[in-house]
């Protein structure tokens, strides 16, 4: 039997930032804020990430851009491994991007890369809860409830167990 199956989503979004709750906005902040430190010689395309621990913590990263391009690192993926490294007890619950260029913030919100999403699931699945996402441009923010909305039909560690006959 063949079928035809669909995925789908749902996300909050809010035209102004001042619509936010101030623990988003406070995120959102911290993101603005790893963004203006980010290395981006070469793209000028800088990007900062918060994530909030379930203490309250915030930790922050910036991309960090590379002659030798696959050798750069994301904000994400640099924020994530900064609260892994540092506080491995201390699960993330939230995680805020934002993204700016020689102009200041995009009027978009970035959306994490293939790598960066593949991260966050193995992070959701390492601490068995949601992180929830927040995408901020300069004036709209879109929040997804965990990383499974924006990576449906995950690799994960059951794709890498043999199964012998």
């Amino acid at each position: 039997m063949i079928r035809t199956n669909n995925i789908s989503f749902s996300y909050t979004e809010y035209e102004k930032t001042e619509e936010l709750d101030s623990h988003d906005m406070e995120l959102i902040i911290a993101a603005r804020e790893a963004a203006s430190k980010a290395y981006a010689p070469y793209s000028k395309f800088k990007v900062g990430a918060a994530v909030r621990l379930e203490s309250g913590l915030i930790v922050m990263g910036a991309n960090v851009e590379n002659a030798a391009f696959p050798s750069g690192i994301c904000a994400e993926r640099s924020a994530l491994s900064n609260s892994i490294s540092n506080h491995p007890e201390d699960k993330p619950s939230a995680l805020a991007i934002a993204s700016m260029t020689e102009d200041g913030y995009t009027d978009d919100s970035p959306s994490p890369c293939g790598n960066c999403r593949q991260v966050i699931a193995e992070e959701e699945a390492r601490i068995g809860n949601k992180i929830r996402i927040i995408l901020s441009g300069k004036n709209k923010t879109q929040i997804i409830d965990g990383i499974n909305s924006l990576l449906p039909l995950q690799f994960n560690r059951k794709n890498l167990k043999i199964n012998l006959p």
